[in-house]
């Protein structure tokens, strides 16, 4: 008849410990890879802050009427957003919760330094450029 084999079925330790192994070694190499993704995404989402930011200023500036110079409150350009559930639209501030500030009419806003240097290892100055 049928004999059973005495011995268990199942991974031995060191099978085990090899496989945990090779998922650390991959778990090294790609989160690197993913943390830079973040930080260069994020980049992009403060320049296109900026980018709306600046158009926010302009539309409040001809509806105002306010000339060349003139500042602008966080409160009125944020009311000229067009994503009012943002963060940007809420606060005035960007992903990492630094305020872009009081604005200037006909004056390119910012990168708000702490936000530049936070971001200076995955992006150059030019990658900024008109908003320096």
């Amino acid at each position: 008849m049928n004999s059973f084999s005495s011995r268990n079925k199942g991974f031995t330790l060191v099978e085990i410990m090899i496989v945990v192994a090779i998922i650390a070694l991959l778990a090294a190499i790609a989160v690197p890879g993913f943390l830079r993704a973040r930080k260069r995404s994020q980049a992009t989402t403060v320049l296109n802050d900026l980018r709306l930011i600046d158009s926010a200023i302009d539309q409040y500036a001809i509806e105002t009427s306010k000339s060349t110079g003139a500042p602008v409150s966080v409160a009125d350009w944020t009311n000229y957003l067009s994503q009012k559930g943002s963060n940007l639209c809420m606060t005035g501030a960007n992903v990492f919760g630094v305020s872009y500030g009081q604005q200037t009419v006909d004056t390119m806003p910012q990168v708000p330094a702490v936000t530049k240097a936070a971001l200076s290892d995955v992006v150059d100055s030019t990658f900024w450029s008109p908003y320096n």
